[in-house]
Parts: C-alpha cells; sequence; structure tokens
C-alpha cells in the first residue's frame, strides 16, 4: 500500500472512532466472509463487532469446523483429504459475500490438518492461500493474517500511535523479539515495523543474532523510512535499543534462518529466555509506554509490573483493531461517509 494511503487510512479510523456509531449503518447490506484457518479472538471479533455496528453482517467460515478442507495446487489430483478446490470456493463464496477475510498462517497451525504446510521459508512467504483466495475470488479479499503480513493489526497499532502522540515522526519506537515457548509468525511483527516506519518514527528493531525479519521487508522499510523522514536501526540488545524508546512494542517470532528445522530452533530460542521486557528495560526509556498484539504469555514475553502498569496500553491497542478495520472496508467498499476513496487501498492489497 503507498504511504499517503496508509496514513490516509489512520486519520479516516481516527475520525471514525471520534464520530461513533450510533445510527452510521454505513455498511448497511454488506456481508463478510471470515474465512480462519487459525485460531483468533481480536481479529475475528473485531471484525464482526465492527461489521455489526455498521450495520453489515460476518459469516464465520473457520475451516475444520463445518467447511470443506480446501485444495490450492494447481493440476491436483484430489483423492486425498482435500475436498472443494480454490478455483470453485472462492468464486462460489464471491456470490454469497461481499468482501472476503482470510487469515492463513502456517506456524499457528503446524502440524494440522487445516491449511498448507511448507518446508522452506522461500516457499512459505509466497502466501499461496492468501494468493489464491486473492486470485480467484470476484470480491475484495482482506489479508487477515498471513505468512508475510497481518496489515489490520499495523493498521490499529498505527492508529494508537496516532491516538498517543499525535505527531509521530521523530517518535523512538523499538519493537524488539521477546522470548516464547513455540516460534511464532513473523507476519505481525512486518507489520509492526512498516507501521512504525511509515507513520514517521525512528524505528530501532532488536532481535538476537539468527533471529532477522525477511530480508526484502526490511530493503522496503529502509526506503519508506526516508520517504516518511524517521529512520530504521537495527540491534542486537534489547538494552542499547531501549534507550530513550517513546514506544516498546514486545513480539516474538520464529527464525527464519531455521525454518522448517524447528528441532534445532528450539534449542537455539531456549537459550534465550532473558529476552524479556521487565521494569528494568522500561527504566532505560522516555517513560514508554508499552505495546503488544496480545495474546502475551505473562513473565515470558513481559513482567507483571509492566503489563499492569499505568504505561501499558495494550487493551487500547487491542481495541483500536475494529476502527481500523471499519475504516478499512469501508474505504475498499465505496462505502467512506461523503469523501473521495480515490487513495484507498486497491481490493487485493495485502499491506
Amino acid at each position: 500500500m503507498p504511504q499517503e494511503a496508509f496514513v490516509e487510512l489512520v486519520e479516516r479510523a481516527l475520525w471514525l472512532k471520534s464520530a461513533g456509531y450510533t445510527g452510521n449503518h454505513y455498511l448497511e447490506g454488506i456481508v463478510a466472509g471470515m474465512v480462519f484457518f487459525n485460531p483468533s479472538l481480536r481479529t475475528k471479533t473485531s471484525l464482526a463487532a465492527g461489521l455489526a455496528r455498521l450495520g453489515g453482517t460476518a459469516i464465520d467460515l473457520t475451516v475444520g469446523q463445518g467447511t470443506y478442507a480446501f485444495e490450492f495446487a494447481e493440476g491436483a489430483i484430489m483423492d486425498g483429504a482435500t475436498q472443494e478446490h480454490i478455483k470453485e470456493a472462492a468464486p462460489v463464496l464471491s456470490q454469497y459475500c461481499d468482501v472476503l477475510g482470510v487469515r492463513s498462517s502456517e506456524l499457528i497451525t503446524r502440524g494440522s490438518d487445516t491449511g498448507k504446510s511448507s518446508d522452506t521459508w522461500a516457499e512459505a512467504r509466497k502466501d499461496i492461500v492468501l494468493r489464491s483466495f486473492a486470485k480467484y475470488a470476484t470480491v475484495p479479499v482482506v489479508n487477515l493474517e498471513s505468512n508475510m503480513y497481518h496489515p489490520c493489526q499495523g493498521l490499529g497499532d498505527a492508529l494508537t500511535l496516532r491516538e498517543q502522540f499525535g505527531k509521530t515522526q521523530g517518535r523512538k519506537y523499538v519493537l524488539t523479539w521477546a522470548y516464547h515457548p513455540k516460534p511464532l509468525p513473523t507476519a505481525t511483527p512486518h507489520s509492526q515495523l512498516m507501521q512504525a516506519i511509515d507513520m514517521g518514527c525512528d524505528v530501532a528493531l532488536a532481535f538476537p543474532e539468527g533471529w532477522d525479519l525477511d530480508n526484502e521487508v526490511i530493503s522496503a522499510a529502509n526506503a519508506r523510512a526516508a520517504q516518511a523522514g524517521g529512520s530504521l536501526t537495527l540491534s542486537h540488545s534489547m538494552e542499547e535499543a531501549a534507550q530513550g524508546a517513546d514506544i516498546i512494542c514486545a513480539k516474538s517470532w520464529g527464525a527464519i534462518s531455521h525454518y522448517g528445522d524447528w528441532d534445532t530452533e528450539k534449542s537455539v530460542r531456549d537459550g534465550l529466555k532473558h529476552w524479556i521486557v521487565d521494569d528494568a528495560i522500561m527504566a532505560r526509556t522516555n517513560n514508554a509506554k508499552f505495546m503488544h498484539c496480545l495474546p502475551v504469555r505473562r513473565n515470558v514475553v513481559v513482567v507483571d509490573s509492566v503489563l499492569d502498569s499505568s504505561k501499558s496500553i495494550v487493551v487500547q491497542q487491542a481495541g483500536n483493531r475494529m476502527h481500523a478495520q471499519n475504516a478499512l472496508l469501508l474505504s475498499i467498499l465505496g462505502r467512506w461517509p461523503g469523501q473521495s476513496v480515490a487513495a484507498s487501498p486497491g481490493p487485493n492489497e495485502k499491506h
């Protein structure tokens, strides 16, 4: 998504939240199909609640709980577990729904039969499931988290920064890796990184050696930082990165360098339990706020005393998901009240 379009969406979300929803049925008659290959609390609920507040309807299509198993491979001989090819499923759903939201992140469901599994990061980053829906659907497809990006999380986080600081340019935003007992997807940190870059922050990305994010994402972040008037620095020290920070955003992710070799990845990751946001880290900051996408493992990713303090804005951050997604839906469906949608993202934008 162009940087200016992203910033415009943040402003629209801010306006929408301020205006409230009483009597504003801007999405009346709209039906959204929510195709989830992974568990969800905030994404599913915020999307359904937002649609309801604007007069629309959401249909929950959780894969493995009432839907058929989908096939995505070209030329597949479907004599196994899969029962419905995306070539039929997506256009059929498009006849019932005005927009489709898709969540498919492989690491979340690793070892299950609800989604495609890749052996390498090069394969996983292609986002075959999401892109197949976008290819064969005839209505807009919204990325509700893929292997590469979680754009709705990024948009909600940007709204939170806008509310907290007003002018976000020049604010120091630290996105730091934190220990987690399982390898998590890179989609959320990719989008959290890019949203802070697009908001003009001076971003410090902290992670242990070997836990680099995708090279193309880092390259794009560097280019967009210059465009937005901010900066990007990389660090292998949470302590150094936290110095003078206005925001500490913690997030764990799996090591791309060990993608597919999860036993090795775990053996290395288990030696990194000291990567935790505690009071000593927060003391290095400029009275920083603490952010996390949730769910969060207490006293593993962040200590109770930080998460329960007045510096924690994780609940507000989660609440903003609904307003951000509503602004996105209104824009891509051409329902924005009284304003041009010319600068809005196209129906199949992934970030």
